[in-house]
Formats: structure tokens, C-alpha cells, sequence
């Protein structure tokens, strides 16, 4: 095992990784990265010393069937692994979400921005976040906090709810109806999956240690836009209506957001795809 100098003179373990929640972005990693070392469920102690967690539930909206699974799946069963790695040299990179920038923040989000998270999902990635920095702190291990954008790509579990851009640009392929919330007026910070995934892997080759990554393309674009050009490019026949949205979602999600990428932009990384050639891309 050969170890690397970074930039902040801490140690990187030039290791394989192993990763935790192999699902839409985790799945698509290994994919790209077939040295990577996939974590069979419920298996905690890590196969090699780099660590990619990604282990999440993926929504605010959980709270309404089951008000323990966020906890259960954000916090529990990463302290069983954390359990499993107190006692071995760890590089510990885990996968957060821009969810935990919440409200009322600087627009773009910085990596030292205030965060101010709502919901079960936002405020447990945030804790799940702490814990990490703290445990870390007392076992001497090394960490990576990578927050990801709104990630775009082939998600056959897209739903209104979990990616729902995604979810739209497949209504329109099939000429069903959807809804925008205000007209589409709300900007995100999107990136296809595949650059996405790319960007993880430059931040653990290259990135720092024990700081935080915002993971996007810096780019601000309106639900709107994208809806538009996937309209375009499908020459869909769907009714496209605009509509207030409900309470619980004015109450838990954010409005306009996008990050602040200067950090990840200097190690390098640019997206290969601008968004109107990842929304064709996703059209076809």
C-alpha cells in the first residue's frame, strides 16, 4: 500500500475503495471504476483502508410513512460501520447532499456556508456529517465530506419525490402530464451522474483530506429550462401545467440553489456535459 502527500501535507492511502450503498450514483461508480470494492449488505467491516460510503435514504419525504427510517439508515448503520473502522487506518469519504445548506444562505452555497437544514433527511445527512468530523477527531482518522448536487441520469427509481427531474424527463418521453411548481421558476445545481462520478473520483484521488467538497456544476438552471429542452427534444405531447406547491414542501424544500464548485474546479475537474447536452443525452 503506497501512501500519497496532499496538499494539506496529510497522508492519502493510494488504496482501492470500498463502497457502501452501491445504488443510482454508488451503482454507476462501480460501473465507471471496476477495481472498486462493492460492500455486501449488512457486511460492516471494510474490505480495503479507503472508505466511499453512500448509504442514504434519499428524501424529506419519509416522515410521512415511517418517522424512524431517516435516522435508522442515515445515523444507525453508519455508526455500525463507523464501530468497524475505529481500530483500522481509515479514509473515511462520505457521501452528503446539498439538502444540508437548508434555508436562508448565501446563494451559491460555499462549503463554509452556514447550513440550516429542514427535514428528516436534511438534518440527519447534517449530523451524519458531525459525527463523522468527531469520530474521526478522537480515532485519528482521515475524512471526506462530498456534498452532490441534483445528479441526473438513467435512475429507473425515479419518482416525484426521489429525483423528480428525472422523473419529469421521463413523463415527457411517455406523454404524460406533470406539474411545475411555480412555473419551473426554481434554479438547481445539476450534473449527470456519469460527471458526478468523476468528480467523486478526483476528490478522493486528489482532493484534501479531512474537509468538505461541494460537488456540482456552479451552474444555476431553472427546473423550467430543463423541462423545456427535454419538451424539445422529445417532441412530447404532455399537458405541462404550473402549480403552487403544497405546504409541506414551501415548509421543507428549498426554493433557488446552487453551489459554489471553486474548490472542486481547483483540482481540475470540469463537467463534461452543459445542460442542454445532458438533457438531450437523457431524451434519447
Amino acid at each position: 500500500m503506497v501512501l500519497r502527500k496532499m496538499g494539506n501535507g496529510v497522508k492519502s492511502f493510494n488504496s482501492p475503495v470500498t463502497l457502501y450503498g452501491p445504488g443510482f450514483v454508488g451503482g454507476r461508480y462501480a460501473e465507471m471504476y471496476p477495481d472498486t470494492l462493492v460492500q455486501e449488505r449488512d457486511e460492516y467491516k471494510p474490505q480495503s483502508k479507503k472508505i466511499l460510503y453512500m448509504i442514504s435514504t434519499v428524501d424529506n419525504y419519509n416522515v410521512h410513512k415511517n418517522v424512524g427510517l431517516d435516522v435508522d439508515t442515515n445515523l444507525r448503520v453508519l455508526c455500525d460501520v463507523l464501530e468497524h473502522c475505529r481500530k483500522e487506518d481509515i479514509e473515511f469519504n462520505f457521501i452528503s447532499s446539498w439538502f444540508v445548506y437548508g434555508k436562508g444562505g448565501p446563494i451559491p452555497a460555499f462549503e463554509d456556508s452556514l447550513c440550516n437544514p429542514t427535514g428528516f433527511y436534511s438534518i440527519t445527512k447534517r449530523c451524519a456529517e458531525d459525527l463523522i468530523k468527531s469520530f474521526c477527531d478522537v480515532y485519528k482518522m482521515k475524512y471526506r465530506i462530498l456534498r452532490l448536487c441534483n445528479v441526473l441520469g438513467d435512475d429507473p427509481k425515479a419518482s416525484k419525490q426521489k429525483n423528480a427531474i428525472m422523473w419529469m424527463i421521463n413523463q415527457l418521453k411517455e406523454d404524460k402530464p406533470i406539474n411545475l411548481y411555480d412555473g419551473g421558476s426554481h434554479r438547481r445545481d445539476v450534473m449527470h451522474v456519469d460527471d458526478v462520478c468523476r468528480a467523486i473520483k478526483t476528490v478522493i484521488d486528489d482532493g484534501d483530506l479531512n474537509t468538505t467538497y461541494n460537488i456540482g456544476s456552479g451552474r444555476p438552471t431553472t427546473i423550467g429550462e430543463i423541462v423545456e429542452i427535454a419538451a424539445g427534444c422529445t417532441g412530447t405531447r404532455s399537458h405541462i401545467d404550473s402549480i403552487e406547491p403544497p405546504k409541506f414542501h414551501k415548509d421543507v424544500q428549498t426554493q433557488d440553489f446552487y453551489l459554489d464548485t471553486s474548490k472542486l474546479q481547483s483540482l481540475g475537474f470540469k463537467p463534461t456535459m452543459d445542460t442542454r447536452e445532458m438533457v438531450e443525452s437523457l431524451c434519447q
